[in-house]
């Protein structure tokens, strides 16, 4: 039977991915399928696989058509995991397709993946 995985994303420094991504989403890395191009993250309570991260030389795109939404419940969260994020190493994206009255926040990871923190308080925006 056909199940769907987990997201997988390019990185350029896969070091500096793992210690971006674990103290972002509290994931630890696994030692399965682990490589010199290849970390698996898994989510620190043991409950499973998160998120694969794979050395990439191809440049992150600028408007990627598949992304990570990163959910939070209230405006004031989303303000602090922005924060928080930011001093982890993200970027906020000078995004320009941002809806009027957006519920979204678009960052980009170290290595300029975009990715979108989301207020589930005033989703959906209609283009998150």
């Amino acid at each position: 039977m056909l199940r769907l995985g987990f997201p997988v994303i390019g990185v350029t420094d896969l070091p500096r991915a793992v210690a971006f991504w674990t103290s972002a989403l509290d994931l630890v890395p696994t030692s399965e399928w682990e490589s010199e191009t290849w970390r698996t993250l898994e989510h620190a309570d043991g409950s499973g696989r998160a998120l694969g991260l794979m050395r990439s030389e191809s440049p992150a795109q600028a408007h990627p058509r598949i992304h990570l939404d990163l959910l939070v419940d209230t405006t004031a969260e989303q303000e602090t995991e922005v924060e928080r994020l930011i001093e982890l190493g993200a970027d906020r994206l000078a995004w320009d397709l941002y809806p009027p009255n957006a519920d979204f926040v678009v960052l980009a990871d170290p290595d300029g993946n975009a990715f979108c923190v989301v207020d589930l308080s005033r989703a959906p925006s209609g283009t998150a």
